[in-house]
């Protein structure tokens, strides 16, 4: 930029991590500097910064009115996080051109740091989409007497941390459906969709596994296939804009009539996409998990299994969460577990311990006290034995009455 005996203006912020990007979150405090050259000695009113961070969402649609008139409505909407003003050399001055109380800059380089703080409550991340946006920037502005005001803006990146180590993220996620083919008066057999992922926060570059099995009965020739979609949704004047975009995908075999697929882990990487916004009013974006079955001729059938892609990645000790639920994963039969009817008889005392075992376990007549002496056996043998024991018969008539005696004490009488 080149104005005058202005050389450059430039911001430069103070980097909180090892790529050089300046990236925050709520809470953090963002600091930089303003860079300004000059090639000779100039004098100015102020030098100030505007630091603003904001979600917009802008479409059009066109109406008809009539016959012949047709109109455009307008869809915008705008959610303020911050708004932060700050003036590092000078002062506010209503006079413009005003000669007095000017500020001035010798020829050479020079920095002019600056620092605010973002706010505590949560903020919506950076994000670009077709009908909307969540930006944060600086804007460095010189203003001189007789010439206009050199201007400068710069964003930085807010992530609002999505921690995908909570138990409603690790939980896995599961369905089944079914559909069944029909031409005119023919009906063919069912086409059976189960499918399930292990948790459902994910972060960018991680690989989900698809534990999934597809049967087809019917005539027809499948594929099983699987994708990513990530929708965005806008909201404005009570309406709302929705844009769906395809992430990943992948495709399985062809397959044919009679026939069943297993897919016993199926990998679907998520690529580098911007995490899920769910705490915007006026911009939200989530992600779901496609499992569905190409059914020619027919609509497919399908699966929605919801995704939040996080910032955090998992935890060791959250992953062992997460293996364990999975366990039954590799066996599609989780779908349809129930309890038995009947529970199943615990094993015979002979089945478990041999008789060289029982043998070896008996301590030698001597070592045994008076008590045991008097017993012709060992003595868990007899509790095991006692414990046992059916109950006593039941019998309506009680074999031990109660014999009446003259103390019995009577109720008193009222």
């Amino acid at each position: 930029m080149v104005l005058g005996k202005v050389k450059s203006l430039t911001i430069s912020f103070d980097c909180l991590n090892d790529s050089n990007v300046p990236v925050y979150s709520s809470g953090d405090t963002v600091s930089g500097r303003v860079n300004l050259e000059v090639t000779g000695e100039i004098r100015v009113k102020s030098l100030k910064i505007h630091a603003r961070g904001h979600a917009k969402v802008r479409w059009t649609e066109s109406r008809n009115a009539g016959s012949n008139t047709a109109y455009t409505q307008n869809y915008t909407e705008e959610v303020e996080y911050f708004n932060h003003k700050d003036i590092l050399v000078g002062h506010e001055r209503d006079d413009d051109n005003s000669e007095e109380g000017l500020h001035t800059i010798h020829s050479g380089r020079h920095e002019y740091a600056f620092s605010f703080e973002l706010p505590q409550t949560p903020l919506a991340t950076s994000f670009e989409g077709r009908h909307g946006s969540v930006r944060y920037w600086v804007k460095a502005e010189l203003h001189r007497p007789w010439f206009l005001p050199v201007k400068l803006k710069k964003e930085f990146t807010v992530f609002e941390h999505i921690d995908i180590n909570t138990p409603s993220l690790l939980s896995p996620q599961a369905g089944t459906k079914e559909k069944t083919l029909c031409c005119w008066f023919c009906t063919s057999g069912p086409i059976s969709l189960s499918a399930k992922i292990e948790r459902k926060g994910y972060t960018p570059g991680e690989s989900i596994q698809i534990f999934a099995e597809i049967e087809n009965c019917s005539s027809r020739v499948v594929v099983p296939k699987a994708a990513i979609y990530q929708t965005q949704a806008f909201y404005a004047k009570g309406k709302m804009k929705e844009v769906k975009q395809l992430v990943a995908n992948l495709r399985g075999e062809s397959l044919s009539s009679g026939k069943t697929e297993t897919w016993n882990g199926k990998q679907l990487k998520i690529p580098p996409v911007s995490p899920s916004i769910l705490d915007c009013s006026i911009i939200r974006v989530e992600y779901s998990l496609m499992v569905y079955v190409d059914i020619p001729g027919a609509m497919d059938l399908f699966l929605n299994l919801p995704l939040v892609v996080g910032t955090i990645p998992l935890h060791p000790f959250g992953s062992r969460t997460s293996s364990v639920s999975s366990q039954c994963s590799m066996n599609m039969n989780w779908l349809g577990l129930t309890l038995p009817e009947r529970p199943e008889a615990p094993p015979s005392y002979a089945e478990v311990v041999t008789e060289e075992q029982r043998q070896s376990s008996l301590a030698p007549i001597g070592a045994c006290d008076d008590f045991e002496r008097a017993l012709p056996g060992p003595l868990f043998a007899y509790i095991q034995e006692f414990r046992f024991l059916p109950p006593p018969l039941y019998s309506e008539i009680d074999p031990n009455p109660d014999r009446p005696t003259d103390d019995r004490p009577s109720c008193p009488s009222r």
